[in-house]
């Protein structure tokens, strides 16, 4: 059986699809070329279903969640809040699966934040 070897994009709508990107290159430090080409580091990738009704994903409208690794999830999460972004106030731990926090882009997308135990 073949298999999928990896994320190979995530495709977001946006109202304003420049200044969304600007937004994760300047507040996230997602650098991407013109064609929306990012390396990212190595590391785990979680693949992950949930029940319709979760509020997991904050707006019940937002269909996914896109989830960024960080190495410090403290100096992200003040990072963001310097830049005026809408950050929650709370993080989640989970014991052996690392530190978990939230921010909301200027689209209304709810993304996570996740430090994966060292």
């Amino acid at each position: 059986m073949e298999r999928v070897t990896g994320i190979g994009g995530y495709f977001m709508r946006a109202a304003d699809p420049a200044a969304l990107s600007a937004w994760y290159r300047e507040c996230l430090g997602l650098d991407a070329d013109e064609h929306g080409l990012w390396q990212q580091g190595a590391g785990p990738t979680v693949f992950a279903t949930f029940e319709s009704g979760t509020d997991y994903f904050g707006s019940p409208a937002q269909q996914t969640m896109l989830n960024f690794r960080v190495r410090d999830l403290d100096a992200m999460l003040a990072q963001l809040r310097a830049r005026g972004a809408d950050v929650a106030e709370e993080t989640q731990d989970m014991e052996g699966v690392g530190r978990f926090g939230w921010v909301t882009d200027p689209e209304g997308n709810r993304v996570e934040l996740w430090e994966p135990p060292a």
